[in-house]
C-alpha cells in the first residue's frame, strides 16, 4: 500500500513563510494592545500635517488643541466604560449643554454661589444618568431608545428654560474657575487645568478598569450578561453606576468648556455623543461590549482633535472638513475590526 502524498496546500500551510509569521506576530500584538493602532495613526497624522504646515507643532497651535481635548475626552472616558459593559449613551451631548446652563442661570441670578451651583449641575447630570440606567435595566428598554429619548427631552428643556439664549459665565468670580480652567505655561505651550483633570481621571479610570474587581465586573457584564449574573455579579448595579458616571463626566466637561469660552449655550454639545463613541472605538474599545481600553480612548481623543485641527490648518474648506474627519474615523474603525478578526482567525477562532 502506497503512502499518501501530502498536498502542496497542506505542506505550505504547515510551514508558514517568515513574512507570514512576522505578519501574524504584528497582528497578534496589535490585537492584544489595541491602543497601538491609534498611536501609530497619531504619529502618521502629526507627521503629515507638520510636513504640510510646520506651524502645526507651534506652541500657539498646540495650546489650542490641548484646550479642546478635555471637552470631548472626559465624556469619552465614561463612554468607554459604558461601551465595555455593552451599553452606550446618546444623551451626553445634551447633558453637556444643559447642566452647565442651569449652573450659570442659578449663579447669575444670585440663587446660590458658583461652587454650590456647580455642585447642583453635577448632581443634575448624575440624576439624568440614573434615570437612563433605571429605564434600561428595570424598564427593559434598549439604551439606544432610552438615551435617544432623554437626549430630546434634555436638549428641549435647555432651549425652553433659556428661551434659546446663552448665559454668560463671566458674571461671577470664584477660585473654582481657576481650579477648572486655570493655565500654566510649559515651554511656550499653554496647558489648561481641564487637560490635567482629563489626564488624572483617565489614570484613575484605567486603574479601575484593569486592576479592580469592579473593572472585571464591567467586562463580564459586557461580555456575557447572563454568565455574569450566574457568577453573582450585580450587573444591574454595574450598568446603572456607569450611566451615572458617564452623565456626570458630561456635565463636568460642559462646565469646564463653558467657563473657558465665557458663555453657556443651550445647544452646546450637539453631536458630541457620536464623536465620543468614535473616540472610544477608534481607541480599541469594542462596540459590542466585553473589551475596552482607557489608554486607547485617550489616544483616540488626541487623534481626532489633531485631525480636526490639522485639516483646518492645511486649508481644507470649513464646509468639507467633516467629510475628511469622518473618512479617517471610518478607516480607523475598519482597521480595528480587521485586526480583531485577523487575531481570532490566527488563533483558530471565528471572526
Amino acid at each position: 500500500m502506497s503512502n499518501p502524498v501530502p498536498s502542496l496546500e497542506s505542506s505550505t500551510s504547515a510551514t508558514p513563510t517568515p513574512a507570514t509569521r512576522w505578519a501574524r506576530r504584528v497582528t497578534n500584538r496589535l490585537g492584544e494592545h489595541p491602543e497601538l493602532l491609534p498611536l501609530i495613526l497619531l504619529i502618521v497624522v502629526v507627521a503629515l500635517f507638520w510636513s504640510v504646515n510646520p506651524s502645526y507643532l507651534s506652541g500657539l497651535n498646540l495650546s489650542g488643541m490641548f484646550a479642546f481635548i478635555p471637552e470631548l475626552g472626559l465624556i469619552a472616558l465614561g463612554m468607554t466604560l459604558l461601551l465595555t459593559a455593552g451599553q452606550f449613551d446618546l444623551s451626553v451631548g445634551a447633558v453637556f449643554g444643559f447642566c452647565p446652563l442651569i449652573v450659570f442661570i442659578l449663579a447669575n441670578n444670585d440663587a446660590v454661589p458658583l461652587p454650590a451651583a456647580i455642585a447642583v449641575g453635577l448632581l443634575l447630570g448624575a440624576g439624568i444618568g440614573l434615570v437612563n440606567g433605571l429605564l434600561v435595566v428595570k424598564g427593559g428598554i434598549t439604551s439606544f431608545l432610552v438615551t435617544l429619548s432623554t437626549q430630546l427631552i434634555v436638549s428641549g428643556t435647555a432651549l425652553y428654560v433659556s428661551s434659546g439664549f446663552s448665559q454668560s459665565t463671566l458674571n461671577t468670580r470664584s477660585s473654582v474657575q481657576t481650579l477648572l480652567v486655570g493655565t500654566i505655561q510649559v515651554g511656550g505651550v499653554t496647558i489648561y487645568a481641564g487637560l490635567i483633570w482629563f489626564i488624572a481621571l483617565a489614570i484613575v479610570l484605567a486603574y479601575a478598569l484593569n486592576r479592580t474587581r469592579f473593572g472585571n465586573w464591567i467586562m463580564a457584564t459586557g461580555g456575557n450578561v447572563d454568565a455574569a449574573k450566574a457568577r453573582g455579579i450585580r450587573t444591574d448595579r454595574v450598568t446603572i453606576s456607569l450611566f451615572v458616571l458617564t452623565a456626570l463626566l458630561a456635565s463636568f466637561a460642559g462646565t469646564i468648556s463653558d467657563i473657558r469660552v465665557g458663555a453657556a449655550y443651550p445647544n452646546a454639545g450637539t453631536g458630541y455623543e457620536l464623536e465620543t463613541i468614535a473616540m472610544a472605538v477608534v481607541g480599541g474599545t469594542s462596540l459590542f461590549g466585553g473589551s475596552g481600553t482607557i489608554g486607547g480612548t485617550v489616544l483616540g481623543a488626541i487623534l481626532l482633535r489633531s485631525i480636526r485641527n490639522g485639516v483646518i490648518l492645511v486649508g481644507v474648506p470649513g464646509l468639507a472638513y467633516n467629510i475628511f474627519v469622518g473618512g479617517i474615523i471610518l478607516v480607523a474603525m475598519l482597521l480595528q475590526s480587521g485586526l480583531r478578526r485577523a487575531r481570532f482567525t490566527s488563533k483558530g477562532g471565528r471572526a
